[in-house]
């Protein structure tokens, strides 16, 4: 970066609001374009094929291997990127302490037909509104080998600030679908031959003996109201994790991990993520 390259220091510049106005929660849903912050989730995003709009850094992150390298790869694609000053950055930042880099990146389209690659294990969220839960779950779905996710009605936005960072970078990469009413989701799930499995604490099949090896999608709703009546009505199985008294419930990020890697195990999950 060029020591006499001017800065950004006034929060009337129209790059500060720009990126200002996607730290709103519903921010970004028409425009297409979610906020990036941190020199791992740029990258992140870049290795995804993600497409970078614009950037703002500021001097510290230049002088750190991983900063460089991610600001060399966004210069060499030609994103712009300006120098801002440190308070307007904190300012951009739900961080205690901003990473020095925040990025305007355009969403990933959604990619339903990919849900369906090989032997579909779909995650299917429904009403999961903490947008931290939701990048977890989305996390812990691509680690257990997972082809997809439906976050239906209810749920939070996955490309949202809190959602990105707990997701690590698998919001870019799992195929998404988002949005839909339950009914209709369903409906798509069961013409493509995929058995609806939800959990649920008085479910009638233990999870670990449930047949999860072929095409499944499961089902999580929130740790406090649970699977909404339609889905455990048409749900071909309930599925329930054995607790120990007096747990009544675990949150749904563990829930979900359990049966997810459950699958995997099924299906002959690796070290390297992959069937055998």
């Amino acid at each position: 970066m060029a020591p006499d390259e001017e800065v950004v220091r006034s929060r009337s510049n129209p790059l500060f609001k720009r990126l200002r106005a996607l730290k709103g929660r519903a921010a970004g849903l028409e425009g297409g374009m979610c906020l990036l912050e941190g020199p791992k989730l740029v990258a992140e995003a870049l290795a995804a094929g993600v497409t970078i709009a614009e950037a703002a850094v500021n001097r510290r992150v230049v002088e750190r291997p991983a900063g460089a390298t991610v600001l060399s790869e966004l210069r060499a694609r030609g994103v712009p990127v300006r120098q801002m000053d440190d308070r307007l950055l904190a300012a951009l930042s739900d961080a205690e302490t901003s990473q020095g880099l925040v990025a305007l990146a355009h969403r990933p389209d959604s990619e339903e037909a990919r849900l369906f690659d090989e032997t579909p294990l779909i995650l299917v969220a429904v009403g999961i509104q903490n947008p931290g839960n939701l990048g977890g779950l989305l996390r812990t779905a691509e680690a257990a080998g997972a082809t997809g996710a439906c976050l239906l009605e209810g749920c939070a936005d996955p490309f949202s600030w809190k959602a990105l960072r707990g997701s690590m970078g698998s919001a870019f990469r799992i195929p998404l679908v988002r949005g839909d009413r339950v009914g209709p989701a369903l409906d798509r799930l069961e013409e493509r031959g995929l058995r609806v499995l939800a959990t649920s604490a008085r479910g009638e099949t233990r999870y670990d003996e449930a047949e999860l090896a072929k095409p499944v999608a499961l089902v999580f709703g929130t740790e406090g109201s649970g699977i909404v009546e339609e889905v455990a009505r048409r749900a071909a199985a309930r599925l329930r994790i054995p607790l120990a008294h007096p747990v009544e419930s675990l949150n749904v990020g563990v829930a979900a991990g359990l049966v997810l890697f459950e699958a995997a195990r099924q299906r002959g999950f690796t070290a390297a993520g992959r069937a055998r």
